[in-house]
């Protein structure tokens, strides 16, 4: 008996997610707005905030900006996790998309639908992860 792999059809194409977070981060960091309307919150950690004068705001705005994703830092090819350097303190970002109406407690079952997908990210100093 012969088997002949078949594509999985079901899966969320890479390269829309990619560009809705991508545009979500330039949204929320830059004040760039998307094509299309597009869920999504920002957080930054504590240690973030109180980092110094400006910090966060630089910290922000590198996160907007951060273009740099090859197989090292984007396996799945998302745009959903970078790390960006302020002032020479490493700054993790990360993206996590949620069922829009799940009060972030289900992860989103169809992450390339902007309409039922919420976006969260996340920006904080390396030595918290």
């Amino acid at each position: 008996m012969t088997s002949v792999a078949q594509p999985l059809t079901d899966r969320p194409d890479p390269a829309v997610i990619a560009d809705q977070n991508d545009a979500f981060r330039k949204l929320a960091c830059l004040g760039i707005a998307p094509e299309a309307p597009i869920q999504g919150r920002m957080h930054v950690t504590r240690s973030l905030m109180e980092a110094g004068e400006g910090f966060m705001a630089e910290a922000v705005k590198a996160t907007g900006e951060f273009a740099t994703f090859e197989p090292e830092n984007d396996p799945e090819g998302w745009h959903d996790f970078g790390a960006v350097t302020v002032r020479g303190e490493t700054v993790f970002w990360k993206i996590d998309l949620y069922e829009a109406d799940s009060d972030f407690r289900y992860g989103a079952e169809t992450p390339d639908n902007p309409a039922t997908t919420m976006r969260v990210l996340t920006i904080l100093l390396a030595r918290d992860w």
